[in-house]
């Protein structure tokens, strides 16, 4: 697989990474054997970044990925985050920072973190001071690389002022378009974009159902995508797409990952699935090269994304 620069402090990655936050958190009951297979196989197709958090199992999913990754851990970059509460109630105060990371090196069972993240914005504590307390993990040699997801353009641009942030975590797929704000001050800054949440949590897999079939713990309980006076729209769009999709021999997950590769060179997605002949369909994506009518169709399927946004 083909390689992606994400920021201008060397941060180089596969161009289609692994997000594994449904291992551990949001999608209903997991299975740790399926999910270590799933990650590995990942990294034998070519795959060399993956992604966690604290707050995926609180701990847990850093464990899950740890120990997945351990027998190969000089060939990837694992990302992690930081910045919420069980609650999620944000907190990014330096004394809790300081902890997290701690936690989170010793649950990944690793020397460094390759990319450190703040989860999303604490409004009680200045992003000069957040960044100040990551900085000092990157000086003593505990942290690679800094970036910031779900955050905005000024959080950004302040940063980056205090130390060079690589990268920007945000939702991004062909029903998320939020992400395309960012690009001017991402391109000014040389600060690359990790899409989660690349097939719209599922809307674009092609097995999306209605939210009655989801587990009560599901989060697309909660999305409006899945809202019962939005979902047929939706589909209408979904069944649109996978006829686009089948004129090309591919499936829909793997014209939406391809959609965001030809979007920038510095968007790298990272899809997440317990499956592994799920990872493999996805991966496949990389060699998925789409025409100029191909991307104007999809810009005239789907304009303006999903109907009924993607906050819950």
């Amino acid at each position: 697989m083909q390689q992606r620069i994400l920021g201008r402090q060397g941060l180089t990655v596969s161009e289609i990474g692994y997000g594994a936050m449904g291992t551990a958190f949001g999608y209903g009951p997991s299975e740790d054997t399926a999910s270590i297979t799933a990650i590995r196989r990942a990294h034998e197709l070519g795959v060399t970044h993956f992604d966690t958090a604290e707050m995926y199992g609180w701990g847990e999913g850093e464990k899950l990925l740890g120990h997945a990754l351990a027998p190969i851990r000089d060939e990837v970059t694992i990302a992690t985050k930081f910045g919420l509460t069980p609650t999620f109630a944000p907190n990014s105060r330096p004394e809790h920072i300081r902890e997290v990371v701690e936690n989170s090196l010793r649950n990944l069972n690793v020397d460094v973190i390759d990319v450190l993240y703040q989860h999303g914005p604490d409004p009680s504590v200045p992003i000069e001071d957040v960044v100040g307390v990551m900085k000092e993990f990157v000086d003593a040699g505990k942290v690679r690389y800094l970036g910031l997801s779900n955050t905005d353009a000024e959080s950004i641009r302040r940063a980056h002022a205090v130390h060079p942030i690589s990268v920007l975590q945000h939702e991004y797929s062909i029903f998320a378009h939020d992400s395309e704000q960012f690009f001017p001050v991402l391109e000014e800054l040389g600060i690359g974009l990790v899409a989660y949440s690349p097939l719209a949590r599922g809307f674009l897999s092609g097995a999306v159902k209605p939210r009655d079939h989801y587990d009560a713990g599901d989060i697309r309980q909660m999305i409006p995508w899945w809202a019962p006076e939005n979902f047929d729209q939706n589909l209408s769009i979904v069944n649109q797409l996978t006829k686009l999709a089948e004129s090309k021999g591919v499936t829909l997950s793997q014209l939406a990952l391809a959609w965001l590769l030809a979007k920038k060179d510095y968007i790298v997605p990272i899809p997440g699935s317990r499956s592994p002949e799920r990872v493999a369909q996805n991966i496949a994506a990389a060699d998925l090269e789409l025409t100029a009518d191909d991307l104007a169709r999809i810009a005239e399927i789907a304009p303006d994304g999903g109907i009924g946004g993607r906050g819950m």
